[in-house]
């Protein structure tokens, strides 16, 4: 029952937070009295102290996870971290603001001057990463909302096929790549437009992302947390950072012995074996095939970079000045006046479609510089992940893999040694 407690707890914020808004989901009234509504039907704009209060909660919320997973090594006081960062950074704050999303921001910021990234979004950007690299991935362990709403639903895990998990696994890479692009282009926010938990949080997405958001929930009871393993574009940083961590969870709170009872224990294929029963290869053929990987890197980079540059035209289609030169232009091929609402915007506003052709290779130009900066980016990233296949050494006991390993920890209860010695 003890166990359970936590999920019961989810299910009422879920019922909670759906009556709350139940009253937005129905038509207004209407009145033969003459009754006119108020002017003002806005929520008042959040006051900037809060949001430093989201930073302090934040820098809290991360130090109680690192002490549960490294000091206390509590999985029930991480699920419980879980239920409050779901409550607090979920529901409560809608999933705004999120570290996950602020990729984003920040790519905004470098690369055009008319914007000003605000304090906030880049401290809940670099704090969970300067965590990770001081601690691992105690931001994925219980803070995250996107995290926290898939582990406390992750109830029957099965692990995926060794090449089937290494292929999805690039998948996080191209989103962020996309994302920066888009970002950096001021074309879209795509992270934050395709949150797939967003929608669930606030109750007001496109039902697609609901349903999204719903099978993802779904799926991850047997494959967890799909959106972490397999999309999070924030999850690239944190595993980068989080290899070169200083202190790091570990399976046991002493001397592994070997005793093999955690090898099955992580669903993420995060546990990496002792490998000093296993015959070694050859150091000649793995020397030779470290050497040909490494002599692929700029192959593999220019690849993409060519790849990615000639996509520019077709990519910068995401910008909706682009697209409305786009509709323009047909428009006036087809001879069928458009009825959509931004070309009929653009002809009330006065502007000429001169203009309007010149914003659109300006804008497209952009995305002809950057394209090869992110296809050079994913050869680079592939590159690198073949040359960590031909590099093995020597393990004598069972670890976590530091950049793979989210800091659940799953695996404290399969460890037979309780008590540090």
């Amino acid at each position: 029952m003890k166990k359970a407690l936590p999920y019961i707890l989810l299910l009422l914020l879920l019922c909670w937070h759906m009556v709350l808004f139940a009253q937005d989901r129905f038509p207004r009234p209407e009145f033969e009295s003459g009754h006119v509504y108020p002017t003002n039907q806005m929520t008042a704009p959040r006051a900037q102290v809060w949001e430093y209060i989201d930073v302090l909660v934040l820098i809290a919320a991360l130090a109680v996870t690192t002490w549960l997973a490294l000091k206390k090594r509590s999985r029930r006081g991480l699920i419980w971290m879980s239920v409050f960062s779901l409550a607090y950074f979920g529901f409560y704050r809608e999933g705004c603001i999120c570290s996950v999303g602020s990729v984003q921001n920040v790519s905004l910021s470098l690369f055009n001057t008319g914007y000003s990234i605000p304090l906030t979004a880049l401290l809940f950007f670099i704090i969970p990463l300067l965590f990770a690299l001081a601690y691992g991935r105690v931001f994925c362990a219980g803070v995250c909302p996107l995290g926290a709403i898939q582990e406390l639903t992750g109830l029957k895990p099965v692990k995926l096929p060794k090449a089937v998990e290494v292929i999805l696994a690039f998948v996080p890479f191209i989103y962020l790549g996309i994302a920066i692009l888009f970002a950096a282009t001021n074309s879209q926010f795509i992270i934050c437009r395709y949150d797939p938990f967003v929608g669930i949080f606030r109750l007001d997405a496109p039902y697609t992302m609901i349903i999204f958001g719903a099978l993802l929930l779904l799926s991850g009871i047997f494959v967890n947390r799909p959106y972490c393993r397999f999309l999070c574009p924030y999850g690239v940083l944190l595993n980068l950072f989080s290899r070169f961590a200083g202190k790091h969870l570990t399976i046991t709170p002493a001397e592994c012995t070997n005793c093999r009872l955690c090898e099955e224990a992580c669903p993420y294929n995060a546990i990496i074996p002792s490998n000093t029963e296993q015959k070694s290869e050859d150091p000649q053929k793995s020397r030779k095939r470290f050497i040909i990987y490494f002599l692929m890197v700029p192959v593999f980079a220019i690849t993409g970079a060519i790849l990615i540059y000639n996509l520019a035209p077709a990519v910068s289609g995401a910008n909706s000045t682009v697209r409305l030169a786009r509709e323009i232009r047909a428009e006036k091929k087809t001879g069928i006046e458009s009825e959509l609402k931004n070309v009929i915007a653009f002809k009330e506003s006065g502007k000429t479609e001169e203009q309007l052709y010149t914003e659109e290779e300006s804008i497209i130009e952009r995305f002809r510089k950057g394209s090869p900066w992110v296809g050079a980016f994913l050869g680079i990233s592939f590159s690198i992940g073949l040359i960590s296949l031909t590099i093995r050494s020597k393990r004598t006991e069972y670890k976590p893999h530091q950049g793979k390993c989210y800091s659940c920890g799953r695996c404290f209860k399969y460890c037979p040694i309780k008590v540090k010695i």
